[in-house]
């Protein structure tokens, strides 16, 4: 009988937590979202977080396609889409050189032109960038010395159907991998991929460009990535990394 009660004593003492105990969980708690939400201010908002990090995944994508098939391949933008402006500068697609296709030819299955400046064939669907959120034509840049990106038409893209028409802005990686431009050499230190919150006029007026503009609350609300000339990017982490000023309007 003595043995039963002080079993049921010791285990009536294991249960719970006490009060002082749920406080200081609490109050840990309360210190590592301070921490987190500080240190992550003005890096961008949870569309501009969703769009860095899905962007990321489709150039990794473009470098893998490439290496795979061993062809060169490019992850496009698009600039201006002409019976869909709504998605400029949010639609991404990928694509790698046009290919032989004729069973005939000795050449099949292989590039069909091995110039510089080759027709692409759709890889996927790509993926559209949150709403609200756009690719800056202004701040992504073709290497470290502010080279602008190259365009191109979507006649140069097989497989685009006509609501994605347009101009496209272009990234490309040679057959390993490698960021290159269109002549024989490399982007110089890497290019450079931005993305930020605002709101653009979706019919496209007579306004040369109609870049997106930011709004009052999310002035610093852009992220992005650097892609280095082996393919691989790296999250920039400030808008001070991004060369960003801090009285930005378009972008």
């Amino acid at each position: 009988m003595k043995t039963f009660l002080i079993q049921r004593s010791s285990h009536r003492r294991a249960k719970g937590f006490t009060l002082v105990e749920m406080l200081v969980v609490i109050a840990i708690m309360s210190i590592l979202v301070t921490a987190g939400a500080v240190g992550l201010s003005g890096i961008g908002g949870k569309g501009v977080t969703t769009g860095v990090s899905t962007s990321e995944a489709l150039f990794d994508e473009a470098r893998s396609t490439a290496v795979g098939r061993n062809l060169r391949s490019c992850v496009l933008v698009a600039e201006t889409l002409t019976n869909n402006p709504a998605e400029d500068l949010r639609r991404i697609i990928i694509a790698y050189e046009e290919t032989e296709k004729s069973v005939s030819s000795p050449n099949f299955g292989q590039a069909k032109n091995p110039g510089p400046n080759p027709n692409w064939e759709l890889s996927s669907r790509g993926a559209l960038l949150p709403e609200k959120t756009f690719f800056s034509s202004k701040f992504s840049k073709k290497d470290q010395q502010g080279g602008t990106l190259e365009t191109i038409p979507s006649s140069k893209i097989v497989g685009v159907k006509p609501p994605f028409a347009g101009r496209y802005f272009i990234y490309r990686f040679n057959n390993q991998g490698i960021l290159t431009d269109s002549g024989p050499g490399t982007y110089e230190g890497g290019a450079s991929f931005i993305i930020g919150s605002g709101a653009r006029n979706s019919a496209r007026s007579a306004i040369p460009d109609n870049l997106p503009r930011t709004v009052s609350e999310a002035k610093m609300d852009f992220g992005g990535f650097v892609i280095w000339r082996n393919g691989r990017t790296s999250v920039y982490r400030s808008p001070d990394q991004m060369k960003i000023p801090n009285s930005v309007k378009e972008f």
